[in-house]
Order: structure tokens, then C-alpha cells, then sequence
């Protein structure tokens, strides 16, 4: 996640914001109670006894069908090709000796053959037909060869689905930077400039085609265009005409303008992309009086961390006049007028969504699910699609203390929908239920339903939900009404296409006030707090993250209990056994898990993705190949942690469980990017000799967008360039699958 300035100008990053301040139990609350020995976790009460965890695969793969309607076959496990690449702070992208890398698509390069090339000085100011800024999660979605359709298996033309997250805070678009911009300006701004911003986020699709051993932009396609925040969006589901979603745009709550910080993504198995919004809270003004607006209304506002005074992230709401039409006061979430179709009051309701977009169909408009839920959305993976059952999809909710969510449909799955496009969405996706996570003390956990017919819902004390509709507007509330369990940051998803184990990053959790080891106590699925200097400077808390993983009830996605461990902790090689828990050594130590994505190409191969602010005195962000095995592959460990404040500043000893530990033929460095960039985004060619790979915000912590010799990075274009965020291609020179 790119960062945001605060006042001073330091960087902050809005993940680590936190809204929770509900009771329920965090994993420290759970696991500190007694656990079940090694032997009684596997044993379970959900029956996955360890010869059912080997046997479970190849029953998976018999009647799984992958997201993208193929069917997934059973195949030995792969193995590691490649030599591991070294850590590097080089400002360039660096892959393993025999692969090529190569850029597809940068930030402003224009999407139609009449669109002049990018300047890349600031001046180009028609992003509507520009790749939008800060790359982020993306999928490739073959094309058939009559040009009009999706064909899941070709891999020689596709339309290219990519996310952008932000508009670069420090201004790279912009001339000389961006004018009375941030949270504290009450200043009116230039709308040549928030038009640009509005414009440079978004989604783009793009048409791409194979070129000898790469691929080029088609852009002469009907298919290449943008959806931006000024996009108008359906509101469907049931919140859908909700009188919380009314505004003067939508007076019915049927429509809104616009997605943004769109960080990860989904794709269905009808071939249509979900991309989700993340940290969209903060983009709103609102300066009031909370007494101006209800309890529930300042409950809400609290909760998802909307404040009362603030003119929001870029302070697009303030339009110089006489440009100051509603087109630029929709992002003023204040009370203003008699009612609710006179202004915006209702804005942050219709943002927070996963949006479902067609590639296929340019005059279909987005759709925004609120079935699933609204919260800081990183994605939303589905789990592969089984004939006469519910379709299931995972999310999680990107900051400290948040949940982990699951939405199961009513519909089953029928394959004849799999060319029905966004009427299929409208099947799947506009009526199922919402779950939440509860992890027990036991190594078993549970997905609490977040409905009214819930009592704990009905009779929340905290907040006095009206109708389904307030349960998902407000889902975040909903789970705490439920008691989910909080987590550290729950990010990039993934199913296993082998076992359908389900793999969760959690980023990292740097104590503040209220973080991990300091409010928030350890526990086993949190167990390392632990000092870290970079620079001087040093750090506390669960500093380089971890990845957790579960295994569904009978392998059925659908169930309402699982078993969990942890699969993998993010360490410096060199660190000490109770912090380097994985056993990283220098081929594959890294910090700050973020992307994770199972190829289905070579199924069984994982793709770990950083966005580090820790490890980056050593080494840039990078990208590692894994293979992992199952839920349980590992064993107990004991834990102890320093003088940990939330232990009474006493030492602390956890037990956790850990997956088995990796090895360099297990996990791999592959990639390492340039400077202050985050890796983030992958996707492949179905024949698996194509991988696509989104460099972002190269260049972040640059102190001028004027003067070359104060950027840290001209990637991609070198020289002295202003950084750009970008797509690569990489490929095997000898034209084999990828990493194997």
C-alpha cells in the first residue's frame, strides 16, 4: 500500500490506521487460553486426522473446477528451477539468469493509437485514455480468436485487467507537484489537477497479444478503455436502493460515481473481473459537528474511520467556482442540505465494495456486490467452482485488528452460467451470506453468519442495525456484534489448487499504541513481538509479517468450521530462532508479505509478493516462488518474546504452530524491484510461460518531482526520468513454464 503524508510530511501508511475498538477477542484472547497438543490438533473435531490431509488432494482436484472454469488435474509436485536471485538496492528489476523481463504498460502510456505518448513531465492530462497510476492486483482474461469473446486457454491475445490504487501522493503526474493538496487544506484546488487524480485511478483494460516471446498493447481494440473514480457504477445486491445509499447523485440508492484505491482484485468463474475497494475512507471531507448527524451515522463515521475534520486524502471536494458542481462535492460526505437526495451525506456508504467489470463488454457498466460486504477490501479470491454447490469467495479486511471474511451464495453453481457475464453476477453474487472468522482455542475454527436472524446481530447493544442492507453497509460492525476474531492486517488470499487450503498474508504489525505486542496482546497466531533497527530507527511489533493458512471442514468451502496454522514467517536470515521461526536462510529471507497468487498453470506453485518499509536498508521489495505443502505439515513451537508491553513489559512465552520449514527448493527469491517500489499484482498465460508482474510507486520517497537528482529511482525509464509505476512481462529465454 502506497503511503499518505501526515501533517509534518512524514510518510505514513493508512493500513496500520486503526478503527476496531470492540471487545472481541483478538488471537491473544483465544490462544492464550489451553491449546490442544500437536497430536489433538490433528486428530480434531473436524476430522482432518493426518491420512486424510494426504488423501485430501487428489479428492479435491476430482471434482474442482479453477475460478476460470478449467477443470484442475492431479500432478506431481513441481520442482524450483531457477537459481535464487541475491537481495539488491539497485534501482533496477532484477530476474534469474535465463528469464527476460521486459515493460508491457507504465503509468500515461496511452491506450488508443490517436493518444500521443506519455511526456512523463506532468503535462499530459487525459488519463480517461492513459494507464492509470500505481499498478496494483490484475488478471488475464484470454480472448478468443474471433475477437469477442473469452477463451480461457489462449494464451496468444487476452484483454489485460489491471488496478490502480492511488494517484503518487507526491505528484509525479503533476508538473511541479500537486497544489494545496492533503487532509488539513481548506484551500480550493485546480480541477485540471483533481480531474487528472480522479482519472489516474481506476481499473484498466487493455487488449494484448503475443509478439514473438512477449507481448504488445493492441491499441487499436474496441475493448481498451478505463473505469475511473468518475465512473458511473450500479449498486446491486441488497443494499441496492437502501435509503442509507440515497444522495443527489442516486436519490433512490441505486447508482454512484466512481471506484477507487482499488488495491486487489477477483476474477469469476463467467470471466469477469472484481476489483476491490481498500482504503477508500480516507478520501472523503467531512468537517462537522458529529452532533450534526445521528449516533448511528458517528458510529458508522468512527468506525471506518471517516473523520469530522478532515477535507480528505487529495481535497477533491473543493473545486475552485464556478467548477465547484457536484461532480467534485460528491466527496463531501458532510450533512449540507434538508435531506439526503440534496447532498452526499451518504457517499462513504457506496464506496467499500468488490466491483464486478465485464472486459468483454465496454457498454455493460460496473457493478458494485454489496452482498459481499463493505470494509477496507484487499480482494476477493474465489475458491474453484464445484457443479450443484454454492460459489464461494474470500476476503480480507486491510488493517490491524480487522476480520477475515467469506461469502457463500444461495445459487449453485451451474456451468452453463459460465458465459452469462454480469447476469451470472447478478445470480452468484447478489444474494448469499456474509461470514466472519472465529478462530478457537482449540486450532478449529468457525465462520459466524452476519444476518439479522443471528441473535448476536439482533441484539447488538453497540449499534441497532435496521434491515440486511445496514448489516453489510456496516459489515465491520456486524462482525464485531458477531465476536470475530481481530487479526494483523489480513491482505492477499489464495486457494490452493491442489489441496484448497486457504493462504491469508498478514502483512506486519508495528506496534503503535494499540498494536500487536503493545494493546494487543500475542498469542499463537501472532507470537513474535521483537525489535528491529533500520537506519537508526528502530521498530516493534511483528515487524516482517506472516502468512496464515486454513483447510475447510471436509474440503468443502462451504463449511462452517476449519482447521488453521500458520504456513510461513517473514524473518531476516540472520535472525534468531525465535524471530526467524520459517528457517530463511539468504535465498529466500524476506519481510512484509503482501500479494500471494497460485498459478493454476502449474498448480501447486505460490507467488509471495512484499511491500516492505523494514528490510529495505538490505534489499528492495521482491517477489519469491514457493511450493508449499499442507495444514499441518509442521509442528509446535515455543516463542519467546522480550519485555513485551502488552505482557506487563515481561517477557512472554507463546506457543505457536508453524508449517513445515522451507528450503531453498521450497521457497526462492525470483525477483527483486527497483528502488521504493512495492511488488504487487501477478498473472499469468494459461500455458504458464508468461508471467505478468506490476511494479508500484518506484521512486516513493523521492523528496522532489522537479529535481532529477532527488528522485531515488527513474525506473523504468532510466536515465534521469521521473519513476513510473509499471507492468512487466517476464518469459524463459529458452521458452519454458515459469520457475518449474
Amino acid at each position: 500500500m502506497p503511503k499518505r503524508l501526515n501533517n509534518w510530511g512524514d510518510s505514513v501508511d493508512p493500513d496500520n490506521d486503526i478503527y476496531n475498538t470492540s471487545d472481541n477477542d483478538s488471537f491473544s484472547d483465544v490462544l492464550n487460553r489451553a491449546r490442544l497438543s500437536r497430536r489433538g490438533f490433528l486428530k480434531g473435531s473436524s476430522s482432518f486426522a493426518a491420512a486424510s490431509m494426504l488423501g485430501m488432494g487428489l479428492a479435491f482436484l476430482a471434482d474442482a473446477v479453477n475460478p476460470e472454469g478449467q477443470v484442475a488435474t492431479a500432478t506431481s509436485r513441481p520442482n524450483l528451477s531457477f537459481r535464487p536471485i541475491s537481495k539488491s538496492i539497485a534501482d533496477t528489476l532484477t530476474v534469474p539468469e535465463g528469464y527476460t523481463a521486459s515493460v508491457l504498460i507504465a503509468t500515461g502510456d496511452p491506450l488508443k493509437s490517436n493518444v500521443t505518448p506519455y511526456k512523463n513531465d506532468g503535462t499530459d492530462n487525459d488519463f480517461d485514455v492513459r494507464v492509470g497510476d500505481h499498478h496494483d492486483g490484475m488478471h488475464y482474461f484470454g480472448l478468443n480468436q474471433p475477437g469477442n469473446g473469452w477463451d480461457p486457454n489462449n494464451s496468444n491475445r487476452a484483454l489485460l485487467c489491471v488496478n490502480h490504487e492511488v494517484c503518487e501522493d507526491l505528484g509525479f503526474v503533476h508538473p511541479n507537484g500537486p497544489t494545496d493538496y492533503g487532509t488539513d487544506s481548506t484551500a480550493a484546488r485546480p480541477t485540471i489537477e483533481i480531474d487528472k487524480e480522479v482519472a489516474a485511478h481506476g481499473v484498466t483494460v487493455v487488449e494484448i497479444a503475443k509478439q514473438g516471446s512477449t507481448y504488445q498493447v493492441n491499441r487499436n481494440s474496441r475493448y481498451n478503455r478505463r473505469v475511473t473514480a468518475a465512473t458511473p457504477c450500479e449498486i446491486s445486491g441488497p443494499a441496492r436502493r437502501s435509503s442509507m445509499m440515497a444522495t443527489a447523485f442516486s436519490p433512490r440508492g441505486e447508482q454512484t460515481r466512481g471506484t477507487l484505491n482499488n488495491c486487489a482484485h477477483g476474477y469469476t468463474p463467467w470471466g469477469t473481473y472484481l476489483t476491490c475497494e481498500e482504503n477508500w475512507a480516507g478520501y472523503f471531507h467531512r468537517r462537522e459537528e458529529d452532533t450534526a448527524r445521528t449516533a448511528k451515522e458517528v458510529a458508522s463515521f468512527k468506525r471506518y474511520g471517516v473523520g469530522n475534520a478532515t477535507s480528505g486524502r487529495y481535497n477533491w471536494s473543493r473545486a475552485g467556482a464556478p467548477d465547484n458542481t457536484d461532480l467534485y462535492r460528491r466527496w463531501d460526505a458532510s450533512k449540507t442540505g434538508n435531506s439526503a437526495n440534496q447532498d452526499f451525506r451518504n457517499v462513504a456508504n457506496t464506496f467499500g465494495w468488490v466491483v464486478e467489470i465485464d472486459p468483454f463488454n465496454p457498454n455493460a457498466a460496473p457493478k458494485k456486490r454489496t452482498a459481499i460486504g463493505r470494509f477496507a477490501h484487499e480482494g476477493c479470491w474465489a475458491a474453484p467452482a464445484v457443479a450443484g454447490q454454492p460459489l464461494v469467495f474470500y476476503s480480507g479486511d486491510d488493517a490491524r485488528n480487522e476480520y477475515i471474511y467469506k461469502f457463500v451464495s444461495n445459487e449453485a453453481w451451474n456451468p452453463r452460467d459460465a458465459r452469462r457475464g454480469m447476469a451470472a453476477g447478478d445470480k452468484y453474487l447478489d444474494s448469499g451470506v456474509l461470514y466472519a472468522a472465529k478462530f478457537n482455542d482449540d486450532g478449529t475454527g468457525e465462520w459466524l453468519p452476519l444476518t439479522l436472524s443471528n441473535p448476536s446481530i439482533a441484539n447488538y447493544a453497540d449499534y441497532a442495525f435496521a434491515d440486511e442492507a445496514d448489516v453489510l453497509i456496516n459489515a465491520r460492525l456486524a462482525a464485531d456484534a458477531v465476536g470475530a476474531t481481530k487479526m494483523d492486517r489480513p491482505e492477499w488470499g489464495g486457494v490452493n489448487p491442489v489441496n484448497g487450503d486457504v493462504y491469508m498474508t498478514m502483512t506486519n504489525s508495528v506496534s503503535g499504541s494499540s498494536g500487536r505486542g503493545s494493546k494487543t496482546p500475542l498469542d499463537a497466531a501472532n507470537p513474535r513481538y521483537y525489535a528491529d533497527e533500520k537506519n537508526s530507527r528502530v521498530s516493534q511489533g511483528n515487524v516482517n509479517g506472516h502468512i496464515i493458512r486454513w483447510r475447510e471442514a471436509g474440503g468443502n468451502h462451504t463449511a462452517r468450521t476449519f482447521n488453521w496454522d500458520i504456513y510461513l514467517f517473514g524473518a531476516q536470515a540472520d535472525a534468531g530462532s525465535d524471530v526467524n521461526l520459517s528457517g530463511l536462510t539468504n535465498e529466500n529471507d524476506f519481510s512484509s508479505p503482501d500479494g500471494l497468487w497460485f498459478s493454476t498453470a502449474v498448480p501447486g506453485l505460490l507467488w509471495i509478493q512484499t511491500d516492505d518499509g523494514a528490510y529495505t536498508d538490505v534489499t528492495n521489495c521482491m517477489m519469491l516462488a514457493a511450493l508449499p505443502g499442507a495444514v499441518g505439515d509442521g509442528g509446535a513451537k515455543m516463542v519467546t518474546s522480550k519485555a513485551v508491553p502488552s505482557n506487563g513489559d515481561a517477557d512472554q512465552t507463546v506457543r505457536t504452530y508453524v508449517g513445515q520449514s522451507v528450503t531453498p527448493m521450497t521457497l526462492s527469491r525470483f525477483l527483486v524491484g527497483p528502488r521504493d517500489c512495492e511488488i504487487t499484482g501477478i498473472t499469468e498465460s494459461p500455458d504458464g510461460k508468461t508471467i505478468f508482474v506490476n511494479i508500484q510507486h518506484p521512486g516513493e520517497n523521492s523528496d522532489s518531482v522537479t529535481d532529477p537528482a532527488q528522485f531515488t529511482s527513474h525506473w523504468p525509464d532510466g536515465g534521469t526520468a521521473r519513476p513510473r509505476s509499471a507492468t512487466v512481462v517476464i518469459t524463459r529465454n529458452d521458452g519454458g513454464r515459469i520457475a518449474i
